[in-house]
């Protein structure tokens, strides 16, 4: 398998992330509807008024679309330049993982220590790729 396709697997799997919360929030917010927890009207104009557990989903969905998009950027960046690698691969995978740990203690316990240290390894995991991407364009060549 080449370099390029080493690279964009993670992203796939996010995708796969993604789409597996999604559903689940879509799953969980019906069920509270059926069931009578949430009123439309209440939630109409303010997420805030879904049950605690739907909220959790809801916004673990909604940070997937927040630090990654730099980490898809940085990817892209990385392989349209053919600047990609095996430390980009390494840490694309290292992001990855920290973000598929950061949903299961988001949408499962909650633990916001142990939430916090998953985002700061994948925020520190994406950070590195723009550097080595800087070096690698700027310095290396």
């Amino acid at each position: 398998m080449g370099i390029e396709k080493l690279l964009l697997l993670p992203l796939f799997l996010h995708v796969v992330l993604i789409s597996w919360v999604g559903v689940r929030t879509i799953q969980a917010r019906i069920a509270s509807v059926m069931g009578g927890e949430t009123k439309l009207r209440a939630i109409a104009l303010n997420s805030d008024a879904w049950p605690d557990a739907v909220r959790k989903l809801g916004n673990n969905f909604n940070n997937q679309f927040e630090t990654p998009t730099i980490w898809y950027a940085v990817c892209g960046l990385l392989l349209v330049t053919g600047k990609a690698d095996w430390i980009g691969v390494g840490l694309s995978w290292v992001f990855l993982v920290a973000r598929v740990l950061h949903s299961m203690v988001h949408t499962g316990s909650n633990t916001v220590p142990l939430r916090m240290r998953a985002f700061l390894v994948s925020y520190a995991a994406v950070f590195a790729m723009w550097v080595w991407f800087a070096i690698r364009l700027y310095m290396i060549g």
